[in-house]
């Protein structure tokens, strides 16, 4: 029999799609750009994001998903219509069978939301799965064995912590910490000490070129450009690598609180598990300099980021297509 499936990882950055026997066919922006005046869809994906702070009052440029979830419904169907048709070409006899990665911490209203826009954007079922596990599958961890894996997903809207246990989540918390707060809190530090305002995109460049977890010996340094706002004009300052630590310490607190509250919440003997394993790290914002280190400080468990952290979720999501029917028993909300 002949069937279509799709794997997508629903990011609050991105979405990934990953087709079995293909890999990974799209890594674009989670960006869709909207007409004001008929509301249709103008650009979705990296042609949007482009836009993103530069368009004129008739179109909005806007992430559907906030934070992980749907926060805007009609759009987000837009847009996985858009990935899924991208995916399989314009023509196709058969409905696929999509599978979409979803933060761990959703409530069942939010899951709801991603299986109807899945539907309704031409999938012939929608098969829910908690983004912690594929992302354990994604980056290689034995989920199935009787032993204790510690899995943090730092993604754009949400990070994830989750310990992994015969195939299911023994224990995991979700927060709403990832690279787009961390985004936002370091053009709102570049606008208290400089007085500059800065767009997300250039705080989005500020953190890769730059930003650490943990002050540098070496500093590293950026020129950025901007508007001053007390002149109103254009402006280039220097950044440097301790501005970036800084501006978000807060929020890697509440990640290390979230790691912390998850062993607080795991059996004795999984937790030893995990110390002689190791904590995995996935998800693009684990990408962020000596995020690993500062983990590792913090628990006295050392941490490693996982290979392809990015695409350790929506690989997972491949290798669970693969192996449907052994998944759909234990961990798949199906409709």
């Amino acid at each position: 029999m002949f069937l279509r499936r799709i794997g997508i990882d629903l990011g609050t950055t991105n979405v990934l799609v990953h087709v079995p026997k293909k890999g990974i066919l799209i890594n674009e922006p989670s960006v869709v750009a909207v007409s004001n005046i008929d509301k249709k869809i103008i650009a979705v994906g990296a042609e949007a994001k482009e836009m993103l702070g530069r368009t004129p009052d008739t179109i909005i440029a806007r992430k559907p998903l906030k934070d992980g979830v749907i926060a805007d419904y009609k759009t987000t169907e837009a847009m996985i219509r858009y990935f899924i048709n991208k995916a399989l070409g314009g023509v196709r006899l058969f409905r696929p069978e999509v599978m979409v990665a979803v933060p761990a911490g959703i409530t069942s209203t939010e899951r709801r939301a991603v299986v109807d826009a899945t539907i309704a954007a031409g999938a012939k079922a929608a098969y829910i799965i908690k983004e912690p596990i594929v992302a354990a599958i994604g980056a290689n961890i034995p989920i199935g064995s009787a032993s204790g894996h510690m899995i943090i997903d730092i993604g754009g809207g949400t990070s994830e912590v989750a310990v992994i246990s015969l195939g299911g989540i023994v224990s995991s918390t979700s927060v709403r910490i990832g690279g787009n707060r961390l985004d936002i809190n370091i053009a709102e530090y570049i606008r208290k000490k400089y007085s500059l305002a800065i767009g997300e995109r250039t705080a989005e460049e500020i953190k890769i070129n730059i930003g650490s977890a943990l002050y540098l010996e070496e500093k590293l340094y950026l020129d950025i450009r901007g508007r001053d706002m007390v002149t109103g004009l254009p402006k280039t300052i220097t950044v440097s690598s301790d501005d970036v630590t800084e501006a978000i310490q807060g929020d890697l607190e509440g990640i290390v609180a979230a790691v912390k509250n998850v062993f607080h919440q795991t059996p004795p003997e999984l937790s030893a598990d995990v110390i002689d394993k190791g904590i995995v790290m996935s998800g693009g914002s684990s990408l962020l300099r000596n995020i690993d280190k500062l983990i590792t400080q913090a628990t006295g468990v050392s941490a490693y980021v996982a290979d392809d952290a990015l695409f350790c979720v929506v690989k997972g999501t491949g290798i669970a297509l693969d192996n449907l029917e052994s998944y759909k028993r234990s961990i798949l909300a199906t409709k």
